[in-house]
């Protein structure tokens, strides 16, 4: 099948036109799910900035600063497959507010904690309800939109995610330096887009690709009549009109080399970020950079241009292409930063350039995990990979520290170094080209 090269919510093949409804529902869902996905990059772009102070006033070790930076990716890692898992038993439509609720009751929770084990706790039982979003909002997304324009919609989302990583990042650093707030009235701020979240996904119909797995084909085709274009009705009329996968096809051929990709990729690709993103002003710091603090808006701001970059292209590129070349480069720019020694200018190449094409490469773990799974375990596929993805991630934030403290900056960069090489060369090896590929045929690809 030849990817369509026609873009943007009009034009392409005849079926694949978006009437003007079908427009305004497609343009609201992706904004909807990037919302989640933003409120994600808020909690973990704004504790970087803050850690300083909570550990001033906490007096927290290296061990209680790692746990905390780390407390919503090691709810993310259990909110990911029960949140999967969810969607494929009761439907996305209830479970994509639930989590909202639950996140929201977080976000207020954290401005009345008074000691480090609290401010844990609620940071990982948020983690646990935006764990859940990844694994419920990105099956919706892909179960409703057109192929042809599937990919810069899926990207958008990783956009919505350094929005609200960097947005937050920015937010903390001026009310750092210009007011004397307490942190915890800053960290409770993600209630504000929360609530903004929460309100516009109510009303939001059930998927239809979900119905028809689940035998409610009627009300499937009433719905995917509305809101999707004829090709797409078509290829969903095609589909079983039963459920015939469980959690456990994961594991089983052909479906657990793609579990094998897609979480391998993840894993390899985020952990490096995360970790250095986390403790993006104390890394530059030892890094050798020595205001930290505008460095590490600089790398976040630039992370925001590589994923528009990949955006842009997705749909003409195609996946394979942007999801290897950036992760060799990214490589290449880590690799610079193990070398003991450098120049300030040298860290600052490494630095920068790692940014940019490990967010280009990052686009890939948003866009991959809806397309390739089956509608029947695409809620518990997102789910597992979001959570081995979150192994990683988590580690990573919890050991830096204390590999710095330890081992020193080059080790640390060296090890992340190799993580790099591995998610290079599992997508060189694995990585599918879906572009265009309808969505009952894209799990097919791998």
């Amino acid at each position: 099948m030849q990817p369509s090269q026609t873009h943007g919510f009009r034009g392409g093949a005849p079926g694949s036109v978006l009437t003007p409804t079908q427009r305004k529902f497609v343009a609201k869902l992706t904004a909807m799910i990037a919302g989640g996905m933003f409120i994600d990059g808020f909690i973990l772009g704004i504790i970087g900035v803050l850690m300083p102070g909570i550990t001033a006033d906490l007096h927290l070790t290296a061990t209680w600063q790692g746990l905390i930076g780390a407390s919503p990716l090691f709810g993310i890692f259990l909110g990911g497959p029960l949140g999967g898992f969810l969607a494929d038993k009761i439907g996305r439509r209830p479970m994509f507010t639930i989590d909202l609720m639950a996140f929201l009751a977080g976000s207020l929770a954290q401005y009345f904690v008074t000691d480090a084990n609290q401010l844990f706790l609620v940071r990982f039982l948020m983690g646990v309800a935006i764990g859940a979003d990844y694994a419920i909002g990105w099956p919706m997304l892909v179960e409703f939109v057109p192929a042809r324009i599937r990919g810069r919609l899926l990207s958008l989302q990783e956009i919505g995610w350094f929005a609200g990583y960097t947005g937050a990042y920015a937010l903390a650093w001026g009310l750092t330096v210009s007011t004397a707030l307490d942190w915890r009235f800053m960290l409770a701020l993600s209630a504000v887009p929360t609530l903004i979240v929460l309100l516009m996904r109510l009303g939001t119909p059930e998927s239809p690709r979900w119905l028809m797995s689940v035998g409610r084909s009627d009300e499937a085709m009433a719905i995917a009549t509305e809101y999707m274009p004829a090709e797409e009705v078509a290829d969903l009329r095609a589909a079983p009109a039963e459920k015939t996968l469980s959690f456990r096809h994961l594991f089983r051929p052909p479906h657990a080399k793609t579990t094998f990709f897609i979480s391998t990729y993840w894993l390899c690709n985020v952990t490096p970020f995360f970790a250095i993103g986390a403790f993006a002003p104390i890394v530059l710091q030892h890094l050798g950079l020595g205001d930290g603090m505008t460095g590490g808006l600089a790398l976040n701001g630039l992370a925001m241009l590589g994923v528009l970059f990949c955006t842009a292209f997705i749909d003409t590129w195609g996946r394979r292409a942007l999801c290897i070349v950036p992760s060799f480069i990214s490589v290449a720019a880590m690799a610079l930063l193990a070398v003991p020694g450098q120049t300030t200018t040298l860290v600052m190449v490494g630095v920068l350039t790692f940014s940019f094409f490990n967010a280009m490469a990052a686009t890939l773990t948003v866009v991959y995990p809806g397309e390739v799974f089956p509608t029947d375990i695409r809620g518990a596929g997102v789910g597992f990979a979001t959570a081995a993805s979150r192994i990683g991630a988590a580690m990573g934030t919890f050991l830096l520290p204390i590999s710095m403290e330890q081992l020193g900056m080059p080790a640390t960069m060296a090890a992340a170094t190799g993580l790099c090489v591995v998610g290079a060369v599992v997508a060189l090896v694995f990585a599918p080209e879906t572009n265009g590929v309808l969505l009952s045929k894209a799990s097919n690809e791998v």
